[in-house]
């Protein structure tokens, strides 16, 4: 059964579209990828989803309910947690600050950070009076995906969660979503660019060029073919 699901969705900048027509379901529990090169949309499509963008037409429903007219604050409230690109880490706050931001996005009521996520992201627990500026790239990008958890989401929309990333912390990412996935229970729709990442990590995908979903299917029919004809330079 979806989860989250976008009929016939168009999204404009300015009047001008960006994406045309998405068709797209995503199922309760599992995890999809979103492909394509740089400018197709993919970015504009999660944003959408959580309601940074307007849609001008086509529907978004989000456990069974129509959010398409809902406003961001109350998508969070729904379950829908987004990790943007760049990650948005506070800098001057400390790793417990950032962390501590994730609350106000949950319908739980907490003061203080559930023992898991330091299960999930053991490394947080060495750093959490530490400056969110001052960690390394690989760090920031857990600690994103740590206070997204703290909202308490069904689903997680996470932008380029590897990019310039060292490999042993891609892999350690990829370890992490898999058991928040399998132990949570949570959706995990990922926009990603390492071929080999999105289908070590995820059973679906969808390929997006010139703002239309053009592909889609099982990450064992990401062939070889379609990465060529939609990813290569």
């Amino acid at each position: 059964m979806p989860l989250l699901e976008l009929t016939d969705v168009t999204v404009a900048y300015d009047q001008t579209p960006v994406l045309f027509g998405i068709n797209m379901a995503v199922d309760k529990g599992e995890i999809a990828c979103l492909l394509g090169r740089n400018g197709v949309g993919k970015t504009t499509l999660l944003r959408s989803v959580i309601g940074l963008n307007k849609v001008m037409s086509g529907g978004i429903v989000f456990d069974a309910d129509e959010i398409t007219k809902v406003p961001t604050y109350k998508r969070a409230r729904y379950g829908i947690s987004y990790i943007p690109q760049g990650r948005e880490i506070i800098p001057y706050l400390s790793v417990l600050e950032n962390l501590k931001l994730g609350f106000s996005a949950s319908k739980r009521k907490l003061s203080k950070i559930p023992e898991e996520i330091f299960e999930f992201f053991p490394m947080l627990r060495e750093h959490l009076n530490r400056q969110g500026g001052l960690l390394s790239g690989g760090q920031q990008q857990q600690l994103a995906i740590a206070r997204g958890l703290l909202s308490n989401p069904q689903i997680m929309l996470l932008d380029e969660p590897t990019e310039g990333i060292q490999p042993s912390i891609v892999q350690e990412i990829e370890t992490t979503l898999k058991r928040i996935n399998r132990e949570k229970g949570i959706t995990i729709l990922v926009v990603e660019q390492k071929i080999d990442f999105a289908k070590t990590l995820a059973q679906k995908f969808f390929m997006m060029e010139k703002g239309s979903i053009v592909a889609k299917g099982p990450t064992s029919e990401l062939t070889t073919d379609i990465v060529h004809r939609y990813l290569a330079v």
